[in-house]
């Protein structure tokens, strides 16, 4: 279901110039860009996965991960294949990287009513557009995201933060909350193993945050790589520039896909770099991927009561009065 893209220019001699995400690919004739989904057809761009879906689930919005939104719900999850990033850590890899590695654009033909019909009839509170890049299907991100505010749901992207301001622009009105990756505060780190860049993931952020979208920060916690002391203070300290309010989601690395070599993150670098947000000033930094550690939970930043117990991405108790501290009446920030 090839689809026009949005954001792009006509060059000469056939060449298209992407303008949505921060690779700003110049496009032969016949070409595709680095997502792979992005194909030049006599200088026309089109999405070539424009309703193609590859995943479809309904998940606890804890799951995104994203904590001070909604809290006990679910979100209509979806996906396609293709990706602007080559994370060599990467959890989806077998549909992030599809389109490189095996040539193929698999999904199932969807509607974005059809997708809003079926996160109404699952219950679910949100739509969500995750597991691999959404950037690189915002056509149909934007169609059913505007479908999705007309039907009192609201919108989350899960993303690498590598867009363009046009395109930030252009979803802002539909968007209501994002989970920014920050994967590491090193360029170096982005472009050996992301293929990417850290500046404009550090533009997306103050972006998001000007724009009234509520933003909540991960980032994979890897030995050896991203884990000193220096570069979790420089996180830190950037994350508390966008707000103390921002919440950031320190999460357990796994070796996967091409990263093998490493083992799983300690639980005690997973508490240090809590440790270490919480001196910057951040209210609220979660342990992730650590089941049952009292880091998953929210406390009052005023009186330090517990607001929200989890195991996991379960709710096991919510205690707040009007989206506030029943204790204090200190404001819990966020979607409530």
């Amino acid at each position: 279901m090839a689809h026009e893209a949005l954001l792009y220019a006509k060059e000469n001699n056939g060449y298209v110039r992407c303008g949505l995400c921060a690779n700003r690919c110049r496009i032969a004739p016949g070409a595709r860009g680095i997502c792979g989904v992005r194909e030049n057809r006599e200088g026309t761009l089109v999405s070539v996965v424009y309703g193609k879906i590859i995943a479809e689930h309904v998940d606890p919005v804890e799951k995104k991960p994203l904590f001070h939104v909604l809290p006990g719900t679910r979100t209509f999850s979806i996906a396609t294949v293709g990706c602007n990033f080559r994370c060599t850590f990467c959890q989806n890899s077998d549909i992030s990287q599809m389109p490189r590695e095996r040539g193929e654009i698999a999904g199932r033909e969807e509607t974005p009513a059809q997708i809003v019909d079926r996160a109404i009839q699952t219950g679910s509170h949100s739509l969500s557009y995750t597991y691999t890049e959404p950037t690189i299907f915002f056509e149909f991100a934007l169609d059913t995201a505007r479908l999705a505010v007309d039907r009192g749901l609201k919108n989350i992207f899960v993303t690498n933060g590598f867009m363009t301001p046009e395109m930030l622009k252009m979803l802002s009105p539909y968007l209501h909350a994002a989970n920014v990756d920050l994967k590491s505060f090193r360029d170096d780190f982005y472009i050996r193993q992301c293929g990417g860049r850290l500046q404009p993931v550090l533009d997306s952020l103050r972006a998001m945050k000007e724009l009234g979208i509520w933003v909540e920060a991960t980032t994979l916690l890897i030995p050896g790589l991203n884990d000193s002391e220096e570069e979790l203070k420089d996180i830190a300290s950037f994350i508390a520039s966008l707000g103390t309010e921002t919440p950031w989601h320190v999460s357990r690395f796994h070796p996967q896909y091409l990263m093998t070599d490493r083992p799983a993150t300690p639980s005690s670098s997973i508490h240090r770099a809590v440790e270490t947000g919480k001196s910057s000033g951040i209210k609220h930094v979660y342990s992730g991927n650590l089941p049952g550690d009292k880091g998953e939970n929210t406390y009052c930043s005023g009186c330090g009561k517990l607001l929200i117990g989890r195991y996991g991405f379960s709710i096991e108790k919510i205690d707040l009065r009007g989206g506030a501290c029943p204790y204090c009446k200190t404001p819990l920030e966020g979607i409530f």
